[in-house]
This record gives C-alpha cells, sequence and structure tokens, in this order.
C-alpha cells in the first residue's frame, strides 16, 4: 500500500486517466474528487462490499429456485429445439 501525504488542492495521478483532488481537509474529513473515465466504476468501500454482498446472494438464491435439475432443464431445452 501506498500511502502519501497530501495539503487541500493538490492531486494525486493515477495512471493516465484517474486523478484524485483534494478539495478540504478538516478535523475527521477528506474531502476529495475523482477525476476518471465513464467507463471506471467508482464505489465507497461499503457500497461496493453490498454490492458483492448482493450477486453472492443472488447465486444463491438462483441455485435454490432452480434446484438440483439444472443440468435436466438445459438439456430438456436444448432437446426441444432440435426436434422443432
Amino acid at each position: 500500500m501506498l500511502v502519501l501525504t497530501r495539503k487541500e488542492n493538490e492531486k494525486i495521478r493515477i495512471g493516465k486517466d484517474v486523478v484524485i483532488n483534494i478539495f478540504s481537509i478538516s478535523e475527521n474529513n477528506i474531502k476529495i474528487g475523482i477525476e476518471a473515465p465513464r467507463d471506471v466504476k467508482i464505489f465507497r468501500e461499503e457500497i461496493y462490499q453490498s454490492i458483492k454482498e448482493h450477486a453472492k446472494q443472488a447465486t444463491v438464491n438462483r441455485k435454490k429456485v432452480l434446484g438440483t435439475n439444472y443440468k435436466a432443464l438445459k438439456l430438456n431445452k436444448i432437446i426441444e429445439n432440435a426436434e422443432k
């Protein structure tokens, strides 16, 4: 992990496309701005963890809904399409 010290109005550049601007610093808060291409996803850590957990739960729920016959369902669909 790289740890940097920055003052207000200073920047940090990550690669060619990402710039972190330090807007203000108070006792317990730092206000930052992040400039990045639209395809770069930026999340607060707690939101990122929530997204990961939601995706994990969706996978578990899908397996519960489909049950153990998931492979049979796929096979039946292939057979039905072949018979047409």
